[in-house]
C-alpha cells in the first residue's frame, strides 16, 4: 500500500488549506486588516475587507480541492486494485493495499504486480515467467524471471498447503535479482504465477525511490510576491505619513477640536501612543486596497480555466494512440514560456524504443537485407544470431486482433498468423525477426528443441555488454554468440561447475557470477556484427532545432555508452557536424577533471559530452566552472547516467522530459516536468506537471502555449497593481483636503465591488484569450520566444512603468475632478450644489472607465467575449449605480448614495469632464505605443505587421477539439 499522493485528507482539508492560503502575503495581510476593522473604529466597514477575502479563500479552496480530489481518485485506482491471495488454502480476492509481507499472491497474464514478490512458481515447466517493466523504466521489452529453487515445481495445490513452502528467510537467503518481481511491473506471455510478498507499501523499491513532490512555484508567482512587498512598503509609508501629518496639522489651534468635531472625554484622556497607533491602523484600513487581494483568485481562475486549452489542442493530440495532452499542475502554465534548459531522456522519449534490423558484417563484408534475403550464406553467423537470445514465441492471438489479423504486421514487415515474439531486448527481437525473414527459422532455439538443447543462459549486464547461451548439439557443446567458442565435454563439466557454484552462492553472488561469466566468455572466435536501429520519433530533429532557435539549450541524458550516445545526438540534430565537441569522460580524480581547458576554446558553437562519474566529480569539486562551461555550450550530452544523477540541474529555469519511472526524480526536480505517454509506462506521467504523447509536441507546448500563458499572466499581474494604484491613490490625496480626518472618498459598496465586479471580468477574459501573434507564426519563428525569456515582461523596469502610470492616472482622476468642482460646485441646472459623495463618485466613475479602456488598448486579439465583458463592465457599473442609488434600501443603516449618481449624470459639465479626463489619461499612452512601435519595434511587433492583425482570425486558428 502506498499512501495517496495528495495534499489533504477529508479531515484536515479546511485547516490545512487555510494554513496554505494564509501563507500568502496578500491573504494574511487582509486577514489582519479584517481583524483590525472588527476591533477598532475604522473609516470603512469590516465587510469591505471580509467579503473579498472570503470570496478569494472560497474560490481558491474549491479549485485546490477539486485538483486534490482528482489525485485522490488516481491513487485509489492503484491502491484499490483487486488481487488474489492464498488464505486458508484457497484463493481470496482483496485489495492491493491489504497485502502484507508473507502473503502468497497470484498474478495472471497482463496484470501488474501489487508488491515486491519473490517468484515461487509459474505455469511454465521451467518455472520462468516474462515481465515488462515499462511503468518503472519505460522499457517495453520482456525480461525473464526465474522461480526460487526450492519452489520451482510447486503447483497451486502444493502452494495452498503452507507446510510445503520455503520460509521468507529461506526465500530471501537464496533470492537473486532474477527471482524478484518488482511492484509496478507487468506479467507477460505467462498464464499465471505465484509469488510471496517480501516488501510492501513504502518498503517496496518503487516507493523507496519515490521522492515527495515539492510545491513548485513559477517565476511569475515569485515576482508577484516581490511586488506585493513593495506595495506593502508603499502602504505603510502612506499610512505613517498620513498619521504624522494629521498630528502636525492638529497642532494648530484652529484645527484642534473644531466645533463640528469635538473630542469626547474618553478621547481626551486616552494615551497619545494608543491614539497614534489607532490612527495608524485606521489609515492602514483606509488605504489597504492598494494590495490587490483579488489578484490571487483571478490568477487561480486563469490558470485553472486556461489549462483546458492544452487538452483541447488538436495539434497536441496523438491519433494513433488516441491520447491528448493532459495538465496535472495548472500552477506552472506560464513557466512553459520561461524555459532555458531542457533535460530529455533518450530511449522512448527521443526514440520509438523499437529496434529494426538494418545491416550486418560477416568476415568484414557488409550485408544489407534485400527483400528478406542476405547476399551470402554464412550459416554459423546466422545460427548464432537465431540461437543466442531470450526471445519467446507466443502462439496466442493478440487481444488487439479481431477476426484473425496479422500479429506481426507492426514488426519489420514480418508476418505470421500464429506466432508473436516477446523479447527482453528490442535488439534481440529485431535480429530474430530479421533471420526469420531470411529463412533461418529452422535453427531457432525456440522451434527446434530436438536439435538444440539450452544448457545455460549467461544474462546480459551493462559491464560485460553481452549475453551468451550454452547449447548442446549432436556434434558437441558450444557457445553461440556473434562470436563463438567450442567446448569439449570435459571443458563443459568445468564450466557447469563454475556456474552452479556462483548461482547458489549465498554471499557475493554477483561478483562470483561475473567471474564465472568472464571465465566462460574468453578465447571467442569473431563471426560478425549486426546493425540495428532504434528509429527516432517523428520530427525530433525539427523540434530540437526549434528549441535551439528559441534560445533553449537541450541536454540529453542517457544510460548508453559514449559512442552510441554521440551517434544518436548527431542523428537527432542535438549535435551538428560542424560543432566543436568537448569531452569530459572517465574522470575519477580532481587532477584528471581538468575543466579549465574547456573554457579556452572560442569556437562559436560547442557541444559537451560528459559521463556520470565525471559529472558527479565536476559538480562536487568545480560546480561554478562546470556551470560556466555548460552555459557556453549549445548542447550537452550526459551518457552513462544513473537515475539519481539526473536530478542534478542548474539554477536557471529547467524542464525535464522522460517516459519512465527512472526519469521521475529528474521530472520532479526540474521547474517543469513533462511525462511522455509511453506504450505502458505511467509513472512518469503521474509524477509530471504536464503529459504529452510525443516529443514533437514539446515545441508547440513551449513556443505557443508557453508564450501565450506568460504574456497573459504577466499583463494580468501588472494590470492588477496598476488599477489598484489608480483606485486607492485618490483616497490618499483626498486626506490633504479633509485634514486627514480619515473620511472615505468612495462609498463602502464601491470599495467592495471595485475588484470583484466592476473591473474583474475584462482582465480575466484577456488572460484567457489574448494572442500577440498567430500560433503558426510562433511555431514558424521560434526566435520570438526570446522576447519573453528571463521574465522580461515582469522586470522591475516594466513594473515601475505600470506603477508610475497608475499614480499618474490617479492624480489626473483626482485633480481633474477637483479643478472641475473646486471653484464652483453648483453644476446642477437647478442651482443645487455637489457634495462630498458626488465628488468621490465622479472620481470613481472616471477611474472605472479609464482602467477598462486601458486594458482595451493592451488587447491585441478581440473576440466577442472581450467586447462583451469590456463594454458590459462599463454598462454594468452605470446600471448598478443607478439602481443602487435610486432606491431606498430598508436593510441598509445609512444610504449616503441616494440619488447621487442620477444627479451626477444629469450635469452636462460632468459628462464633458469625464470625456476630457479619460482622453488626458489615455492619449499619452497611445502616443507612446505608436512611437515605440514605429521606432523601436520588438520582433513580436514586427511579426504582427506581417501577420495582418488579429481581427481576421477565426476559431479554426486555435485547433481545438
Amino acid at each position: 500500500y502506498i499512501p495517496p499522493l495528495k495534499y489533504y485528507t477529508i479531515w484536515n482539508f479546511v485547516p490545512k488549506n487555510l494554513f496554505e492560503q494564509f501563507r500568502r502575503i496578500a491573504n494574511f495581510y487582509f486577514l489582519i486588516i479584517f481583524l483590525v476593522q472588527l476591533m477598532i473604529d475604522t473609516p470603512t466597514s469590516p465587510v469591505t475587507s471580509g467579503l473579498p477575502l472570503f470570496f478569494v479563500i472560497t474560490v481558491t479552496a474549491i479549485k485546490q480541492g477539486y485538483e486534490d480530489w482528482l489525485r485522490y481518485k488516481a491513487d485509489n485506482e492503484v491502491n484499490g486494485a483487486p488481487v488474489f491471495v492464498v488464505r486458508s488454502g484457497s484463493l481470496v480476492q482483496t485489495k492491493s493495499k491489504n497485502i502484507r509481507v508473507g502473503d502468497i499472491v497470484r498474478v495472471a497474464k497482463d496484470e501488474t504486480f501489487p508488491a515486491d514478490l519473490a517468484l515461487l512458481s509459474s505455469d511454465r515447466a521451467d518455472g520462468t515467467c516474462h515481465i515488462t517493466t515499462a511503468s518503472l523504466d519505460g522499457e517495453t521489452n520482456l525480461k525473464v524471471c526465474l522461480s526460487v529453487r526450492q519452489s520451482i515445481s510447486y503447483s497451486f495445490g502444493s502452494i495452498s498447503e503452507s507446510g510445503g513452502l520455503p520460509s521468507r528467510s529461506q526465500a530471501l537467503g537464496s533470492l537473486g535479482q532474477e527471482n524478484l518481481l518488482l511492484r509496478g511491473a507487468r506479467l507477460k506471455n505467462t498464464k499465471e504465477i505465484f509469488g510471496v510478498a517480501i516488501y510492501t507499501g513504502m518498503e517496496s523499491k518503487m516507493a523507496l525511490n519515490y521522492k515527495c513532490k515539492s510545491q513548485k512555484r513559477s517565476a511569475v508567482e515569485k515576482s508577484m510576491n516581490t511586488f506585493l512587498l513593495i506595495y506593502l512598503g508603499i502602504l505603510l509609508f502612506e499610512a505613517i505619513l498620513s498619521t504624522i501629518l494629521k498630528y502636525a496639522w492638529q497642532a494648530e489651534d484652529k484645527w484642534d477640536e473644531p466645533f463640528y468635531n469635538q473630542e469626547t472625554e474618553q478621547e481626551r484622556n486616552s494615551s497619545p501612543i494608543l491614539k497614534f497607533i489607532s490612527d495608524f491602523l485606521a489609515f492602514l484600513v483606509l488605504y489597504n486596497f492598494i494590495i490587490p487581494i483579488s489578484l490571487y483568485v483571478t490568477v487561480e481562475m486563469q490558470k485553472f480555466m486556461g489549462s483546458f486549452f492544452i487538452g483541447w489542442d488538436l495539434d497536441l493530440y496523438h491519433e494513433e494512440s488516441d491520447q491528448k495532452a493532459q495538465v496535472n499542475t495548472s500552477d506552472l502554465n506560464e513557466e512553459l514560456g520561461q524555459v532555458e534548459y531542457v533535460f530529455t531522456d533518450k530511449t522512448g522519449t527521443l526514440t520509438e524504443n523499437e529496434m529494426h534490423f538494418r545491416e550486418c558484417s560477416i568476415n568484414g563484408v557488409k550485408y544489407r537485407e534485400v527483400n528478406g534475403k542476405l547476399i551470402g550464406d554464412e550459416l554459423l553467423f546466422l545460427q548464432a544470431v537465431s540461437l543466442c537470445h531470450t526471445v519467446q514465441i507466443s502462439y496466442d492471438q493478440p487481444d488487439c486482433l479481431v477476426g484473425g489479423g496479422d500479429p506481426f504486421a507492426h514488426a519489420n514487415g514480418f508476418s505470421s498468423s500464429h506466432m508473436e515474439y516477446y523479447a527482453s531486448s528490442p535488439d534481440e527481437k529485431a535480429l530474430v525477426e530479421a533471420v526469420k525473414r531470411c529463412g533461418y527459422s529452422k535453427v531457432s532455439a525456440s522451434l527446434s528443441f530436438s536439435r538444440y538443447k539450452l544448457l545455460h543462459l549467461l544474462e546480459f549486464d551493462a559491464d560485460r555488454r553481452r549475453m551468451s547461451v550454452i547449447l548442446q548439439t549432436p556434434s558437441g557443446l558450444r557457445t553461440l554468440v556473434v562470436a563463438c567458442r567450442h567446448f569439449s565435454p570435459e571443458e563443459y563439466i568445468d564450466v557447469e561447475k563454475h556456474l552452479n557454484a556462483a548461482r547458489t552462492a549465498l554471499q557475493q553472488r554477483e561478483e562470483r557470477l561475473q567471474e564465472a561469466f568472464a571465465y566462460i566468455e574468453r578465447d571467442l572466435q569473431l563471426l560478425g556484427a549486426t546493425g540495428v536501429e532504434d528509429k527516432l520519433q517523428d520530427k525530433v530533429q525539427e523540434t530540437i532545432e526549434a528549441l535551439r532557435l528559441a534560445g533553449i539549450k537541450v541536454w540529453v541524458l542517457t544510460g548508453d555508452k559514449h559512442e552510441t550516445a554521440v551517434s544518436v545526438s548527431l542523428s537527432c540534430g542535438h549535435f551538428h557536424r560542424t560543432m566543436n565537441i568537448l569531452e569530459l569522460l572517465q574522470q575519477r580524480s580532481d587532477n584528471e577533471c581538468d575543466l579549465q581547458q574547456l573554457t579556452e576554446d572560442h569556437v562559436i558553437q560547442h557541444g559537451l559530452v560528459v559521463d556520470g562519474a565525471s559529472l558527479s566529480l565536476a559538480l562536487r569539486e568545480h560546480e561554478k566552472l562546470f556551470m560556466e562551461v555548460c552555459k557556453n555550450c549549445s548542447a550537452v550530452l550526459c551518457c552513462r547516467m544513473a537515475p539519481l544523477q539526473k536530478a542534478k540541474v542548474p539554477k536557471p529555469i529547467t524542464l525535464a522530459i522522460g517516459d519512465g519511472a527512472n526519469d521521475v526524480s529528474m521530472i520532479q526536480e526540474a521547474h517543469v516536468g513533462i511525462g511522455i505517454m509511453g506504450k505502458e509506462g505511467r509513472q512518469a506521467v503521474r509524477n509530471s506537471d504536464y503529459a504529452i504523447a510525443r516529443f514533437k509536441f514539446l515545441a508547440k507546448l513551449l513556443l505557443v502555449h508557453g508564450h501565450f500563458y506568460y504574456i497573459r499572466i504577466a499583463t494580468l499581474v501588472q494590470y492588477f497593481f496598476y488599477k489598484n494604484v489608480c483606485f486607492i491613490t485618490p483616497q490618499f490625496l483626498y486626506q490633504f483636503f479633509c485634514l486627514f480626518s480619515q473620511q472615505t472618498l468612495y462609498d463602502s459598496v464601491y470599495l467592495t465591488l471595485y475588484n470583484i465586479c466592476f473591473t474583474s471580468l475584462p482582465i480575466l477574459v484577456y488572460s484567457l484569450f489574448e494572442q500577440l501573434v498567430h500560433p503558426h507564426v510562433l511555431q514558424n519563428k521560434p526566435a520570438l520566444y526570446r522576447d519573453i525569456s528571463k521574465n522580461s515582461l515582469l522586470s522591475f523596469r516594466t513594473f515601475l512603468y505600470w506603477t508610475l502610470l497608475g499614480f499618474l492616472h490617479a492624480f489626473i482622476f483626482f485633480f481633474g475632478s477637483y479643478i472641475l468642482m473646486g471653484e464652483d460646485t453648483m453644476l446642477m441646472g437647478n442651482g443645487q450644489m455637489f457634495g462630498n459623495w458626488t465628488f468621490g463618485t465622479l472620481v470613481f466613475t472616471v477611474m472605472v472607465i479609464t482602467v477598462t479602456l486601458k486594458l482595451a488598448l493592451e488587447t491585441n486579439f478581440w473576440t466577442w467575449m472581450n467586447h462583451f465583458v469590456t463594454w458590459g463592465s462599463i454598462a454594468f457599473y452605470f446600471i448598478f449605480s443607478l439602481f443602487y442609488g435610486g432606491i431606498i434600501w430598508p436593510f441598509l443603516h445609512s444610504q449616503d448614495m441616494y440619488f447621487v449618481f442620477v444627479q451626477l449624470l444629469s450635469s452636462g459639465s460632468v459628462w464633458f469632464a469625464i470625456i476630457i479626463i479619460i482622453i488626458t489619461c489615455l492619449f499619452p499612452d497611445v502616443v507612446k505605443k505608436v512611437f515605440y512601435r514605429h521606432l523601436q519595434p520588438t520582433s513580436t511587433q514586427k511579426s504582427q505587421v506581417t501577420w495582418g492583425g488579429g481581427a481576421e482570425r477565426t476559431r479554426e486558428d486555435f485547433h481545438l477539439v
